[in-house]
């Protein structure tokens, strides 16, 4: 657990959320905001965040689902603890567990009580950064959380299918020229699928998407229509705005 002097209280999606993390290494950003934005959900349901740091785009959803039932996921025990710390923080610790563990590790993850087929949502921004393409951090903890080897992708879609209930819903957040990557590590076992592609600006080509599958469904992909988050002269648009600091729900179709 990193010393006080290395942590820093934040205020996020305008000072509804307050996030304690590490002043070096992996920062919470917009993509945890639009995750938890894209995650449709619903009271007394189980969500689970796959890869949830600091567990901000968890606890982003629980604070906008009263009752919701929240697991957060994560194989740093010093992000654990600084989980445990927000969850406690911001109310929401009497329907969120942290717990450590690797979620490539389905028999650990067992043990801790995330039964197969028990989750009715699951939620996930797994480290999706080519380390073969692109400079990587020389900060281990950063490095953990952005740049992912091959097949992680997939490895972690097959463990979300495996805690999801039939028609369970995962949502999650990738690189959009990785799309294809995404669209086929679903198959089989995801259906349904429906994509938010998310520009910086207007006329540039998207920079992440936002994907929702049904595990099991069976209806086409589709497009959603796209969100970007700033104008001609840099400024936030006003859905943007509404996203990330008012904490609207992103409307990725819900069957």
């Amino acid at each position: 657990m990193e010393a006080k002097s290395e942590i820093s209280e934040d205020a996020i999606l305008g000072g509804r959320l307050r996030i304690r993390q590490p002043l070096r290494g992996h920062r919470v950003g917009h993509d945890a905001i639009l995750l938890a934005a894209a995650t449709a959900a619903l009271s007394g349901e189980q969500a689970v965040d796959l890869g949830a740091g600091v567990g901000a785009a968890g606890l982003a959803l629980a604070s906008r689902i009263p009752g919701l039932k929240l697991t957060l996921v994560e194989i740093d025990t010093g992000l654990c603890a600084l989980a445990t710390d927000n969850a406690r923080l911001n109310g929401l610790d009497d329907r969120v567990a942290v717990i450590a563990r690797d979620v490539e590790d389905m028999d650990a993850l067992k043990a801790a009580g995330l039964s197969p087929g028990s989750i009715d949502r699951v939620l996930m921004n797994p480290p999706f950064h080519d380390a073969r393409r692109q400079n990587v951090s020389p900060d281990p903890r950063r490095r953990l959380a952005h740049v992912g080897v091959a097949g992680l992708l997939a490895r972690w879609i097959a463990t979300a299918a495996q805690l999801l209930k039939s028609q369970g819903v995962l949502t999650l957040i990738w690189r959009a020229d990785g799309l294809d990557e995404v669209v086929g590590a679903l198959q089989p076992a995801f259906g349904c699928v429906a994509v938010l592609p998310v520009h910086s600006r207007p006329g540039a080509p998207p920079i992440r998407v936002l994907v929702r599958a049904v595990k099991g469904g069976r209806g086409a992909q589709i497009t959603c229509p796209t969100l970007v988050l700033n104008d001609e002269r840099g400024r936030p648009t006003a859905a943007a705005e509404a996203v990330l600091r008012a904490g609207e729900a992103l409307n990725i179709t819900e069957a």
